[in-house]
């Protein structure tokens, strides 16, 4: 045998080797490939509460479609719990969340608040992080402050940056987005006001963004708070989502929407005056 035959078989035997090892590894990669998720599914065995079941009859037919103002009078005549709850507004959006061009998020300012304070974090630096300070935010730091939250302490709700601390926040986002702690600018998080925004947020600025289903919830005040200002805080939130509806998303955008309190069966908002608009 020539010496360019020995030197033809070795490059044979390497391909094949290569072909192997290719193929070994394929097939370990198909095998250890992450299984599709299956869909939650909702626990149906618990028996819902005496006070809920009786609200549920008191309400009537929870198709039945009431005024802004005659919802949230119904719902306060239903059994209130032992806390003072907050009322919340539900509405299903016409969007395909699937699209990353028709996510709905945002923040808005009620009118009257909604009852509710935030304690609020920020990462600044110099002048910027003065301002945040006399605001009123809880901590306010930059390279300790991602120390600290890495740590494990998250007595927050909010978390505000400066754009030039997201080389630091940005380090956060496995910690922070699973807990939708993260810091957008799109919800008014990361801007160079930052004593602005800790303050809006501080006095109960609120967030919003659609769930997998399409549907929005926010919260929209207290119970105790008077018929009227529920009222002008629930109608300025449905003129904000007016302004909402993505480009791609087709037909009716808003779809339906409920009241509720923290505790009690939802009653259904009569919301035709949108599309008539």
């Amino acid at each position: 045998m020539s010496e360019s035959d020995d030197i033809r078989d070795e490059i044979r035997a390497r391909n094949a080797a290569k072909a192997a090892a290719e193929a070994a590894i394929e097939a370990a990669t198909q095998a250890t490939a992450e299984k599709p998720k299956k869909k939650k599914r909702f626990n149906r065995k618990f028996k819902p509460s005496k006070r809920y079941r009786g609200a549920k009859t008191a309400r009537g037919d929870r198709l039945k479609k009431h005024s802004i103002g005659d919802a949230i009078k119904l719902v306060k005549t239903l059994k209130a719990a032992k806390f003072d709850e907050s009322m919340e507004l539900h509405l299903l959006l016409g969007v395909d969340t699937k699209k990353s061009d028709q996510q709905v998020r945002g923040t808005f300012v009620f009118p009257h608040g909604i009852g509710q304070s935030k304690r609020v974090v920020c990462f600044a630096e110099g002048p910027a992080a003065q301002q945040a300070r006399d605001a009123g935010a809880l901590e306010v730091g930059g390279e300790e402050l991602a120390k600290k939250i890495e740590g494990g302490w998250f007595d927050f709700d909010v978390v505000v940056a400066h754009p030039g601390m997201m080389r630091i926040v940005g380090r956060l986002g496995k910690v922070l987005g699973p807990k939708k702690l993260m810091p957008n600018p799109k919800e008014g998080s990361v801007t160079p006001n930052v004593g602005v925004a800790v303050k809006e947020f501080g006095g109960g600025k609120a967030k919003y963004r659609v769930d997998d289903g399409g549907n929005l919830h926010v919260v929209c005040g207290k119970r105790s708070f008077p018929d009227q200002k529920l009222e002008e805080n629930i109608s300025a939130f449905l003129e904000h989502v007016k302004t909402l509806k993505p480009t791609g998303a087709k037909g009716t955008f808003v779809l339906g929407g409920s009241i509720s309190s923290t505790m009690s069966p939802g009653v259904t908002v009569d919301l035709g005056f949108l599309a008539a608009q």
